[in-house]
Parts: structure tokens; sequence; C-alpha cells
């Protein structure tokens, strides 16, 4: 097939990037035309030496901008990719941007509206009123309302059951018309040669000792993702509890918080990793107690690195967890009592039982097995183009 693939971004960093750039990988691996329509691609090559040979297939199209302000952007690439993606043929359209050109649409950034509701729990009160004169948000919503309540897609796919009702709940979306597709991993990323030693030289390195226990916080956007809650409830547990921190957003503020609390020696910010592996090997527990999140992709990761996670139940990640066998979930993310709490009993969990239960899991979240289902939908889709050409 010849497969359209729509994103601002493609790039190798970040959780919806590394998604479309294996989506993107496994098609062109199976044999199908892939052309990505994108604003701008950025790819590690010594990193990604190995896939050198996929990426010389892709076809990849500049989609035009206008960068001066955020909502400018945002419109401007919906109406670009449109006009480039109608001077072309393609089997399918997949979109993975809030886009109004598409025969299917990922919803993997989740609900703009649901999002709104949720960040009241960490805003004051008046930016909830300035975020609906903000003509980000408002554009997000109007491109958001064309897709649902306008149709502007066959085929919505979901990557969590708390998506799919959002959608359903916010915009009256027929159930049947969104399937819901959990994201994929690649196991075999987190299979280390030799993990015992790479935990101890990871620990070593930042001057941490065998004895500590170490809580591992991935990701990007700090303040979405719940690091003040995480960094509050660590102030509450006994002194062997250490906080890695990785991700790119701005530090000061969060270290500040550490050191008021005292437990400025106790948080390590390391900034964005590229051998993220090596710390979840090292990591005894991985925290998320994120305000909002479709489906937290290093939520797979720590699972698949055997590690018990406490996030929360706003994240379409905590639909995989049994509490008490892989995790907990958190209920209210700016609690730190509750959040201390589950990370208590997370501590005490069987490492072993836990790599155990984890490894059965994500057996059902291969690549083969999630692209099986998306083709499936592919050709579902390009049998009804057909019909109707």
């Amino acid at each position: 097939m010849k497969i359209a693939i729509v994103r601002k971004k493609y790039s190798d960093f970040g959780g919806a990037e590394r998604y479309v750039a294996s989506l993107s990988k496994h098609l062109v691996e199976s044999g199908h035309k892939v052309h990505v329509f994108a604003d701008e691609w950025k790819i590690d090559n010594k990193q990604n030496a190995r896939h050198n040979t996929y990426l010389s297939q892709i076809l990849f199209h500049k989609v035009p901008v206008i960068r001066i302000v955020s909502f400018l952007h945002v419109l401007s690439f919906t109406i670009s990719s449109r006009r480039l993606l109608q001077k072309e043929a393609f089997d399918i359209i997949h979109s993975l941007e809030r886009t109004t050109y598409q025969d299917i649409y990922r919803a993997g950034d989740g609900c703009h509206k649901e999002w709104l509701r949720q960040r009241t729990k960490i805003d004051p009160w008046y930016k909830s009123i300035l975020a609906v004169l903000n003509p980000l948000h408002l554009s997000l919503l109007w491109i958001e309302k064309k897709i649902f309540k306008n149709g502007k897609y066959k085929m919505i796919i979901a990557n969590s059951k708390r998506g799919k009702a959002e959608i359903v709940h916010h915009y009256g979306v027929p159930p049947e018309k969104i399937q819901v597709i959990y994201n994929a991993i690649d196991t075999k990323r987190f299979n280390l040669t030799n993990p015992a030693e790479v935990r101890i030289q990871v620990r070593m390195q930042h001057g941490i000792s065998p004895k500590d226990q170490i809580l591992l916080f991935v990701g990007s956007d700090f303040k979405r993702k719940g690091l003040a809650a995480a960094i509050e409830s660590l102030a509450r547990l006994k002194s062997g509890i250490k906080l890695i921190v990785i991700g790119k957003d701005r530090v000061g503020p969060y270290r500040s918080m550490a050191n008021r609390m005292g437990i400025k020696e106790h948080v390590n910010f390391l900034g964005p990793r590229a051998d993220v592996e090596r710390y979840y090997c090292a990591g005894d527990l991985f925290i998320f107690p994120t305000i909002y999140d479709p489906f937290s992709n290093v939520c797979l990761e720590a699972m698949a690195a055997g590690l018990p996670v406490i996030t929360s139940s706003v994240n379409g990640a905590s639909e995989l967890l049994e509490e008490g066998k892989n995790g907990y979930i958190i209920e209210n993310p700016i609690d730190p009592i509750e959040i201390s709490k589950k990370i208590q009993k997370g501590l005490k969990l069987s490492q072993r039982s836990v790599q155990e239960f984890n490894s059965k899991l994500l057996e059902r979240f291969s690549w083969e097995q999630h692209l099986a289902q998306v083709l499936d939908i592919y050709g579902s889709i390009r049998d009804k183009n057909r019909l109707h050409a």
C-alpha cells in the first residue's frame, strides 16, 4: 500500500515521535511505500545507523508552516498538509496530528477538551478563564471539533479505553467508529547484556549507594507529568530513597522545590538521555503521577525493564496495571500522601515476580501484533475507498 503518515515532527526522541518513527519503520519493512508529511524531522544517525536502510526508503514531504506564534503553527500545518496530501493519491492517509484531511486519525495526543478540564487541578483559577480566550486552545478545539463533530475521518484509533471514552463523551462520536489499539513496545531494547553490572555502573556514576532505592521519572513537560507531586512525595519517605529525573524542561523550579523540602541531595536531574535503558535497569520503581496522559509510552518502557509502575488513573497506561502485581494506580495525582503510600507499597513488591508478570503481559504488545491490527484497519478502509471510487 501507498501510505501517508502525518505528524508535525518526525523524531527519535519523545514518546509520540518514537511511535511515528517505529510505525514507519515497520510499515517499510513490511513492503509498504511510506510518505511522511512533517514540518521537521530529526534523526540521530549515529544512534540509528542500523535504521539507515529503512530511512532511505521513506519519502519525506516538508509541510510549510507559520512559526510566528503557536496557534498559527497549528493552523498553518493543518491547512498546508491538506493541500499537499490532495496533490497525490494514497491508499491510506493516517494522521497522528490534529488535522482535517485523513482516512484514519490516531488520537495519540488525547482529547484537548479533556486536557483543559484536567489541568484545572494544577492551574490557578484565572488560567482556566484565560484558556477560553487563548488562540492556541481555541485553534486546537476548533480542529478537534472539525475531526470529531464533522466526521473528518473514516476511523479513529485511540490508544486506551479511557481515550475512547473521552472522545465519545465530549463529542458524541459513535463508539463503533473508534478502535482501541494500545501502544507497542520493543522489549528486546531492554534486554541488556549484563544488567547487574549496568545497575552498579549507573549508581556509581551518580554517587548512589547499592543499598539506596531509586525512583525513576522519565518525561518532558514536568508540570503536566507530575514531577512536583513526585518530589513532594519523596520528601515524605525515608532517607534511603533517591529520585532520578530524566527529561527536557526547566529544572530550576524543581531543584529549588527539592532544596526547600530538604531533599536536594536526593534528587538527580539528568536532562534527556539517549541511554535511558540503563537507568531503567538501575531503578527500583517507576513513578509517573501525570495530570493527563492518553497513554504514556514510558510506562510501557518501565514495564519492559521489569519495574513496578506507579501512575495516575488519568494515564491510559494505567489500564495495563494490576495492583499488587506490577504496580499501583494513583487516584489523585496531586496528593503526595496517596502517592507516597503507593510508592511504599510498590517498593515492597518482589522484583522477580514483577519482571515475570510484566514479561508475560507485554507479549500482547509486540510490534508484530500492533502492526497486524493497524494493517487490518488500513485494508478495510482501502477496500471501502476503492468501492466508492
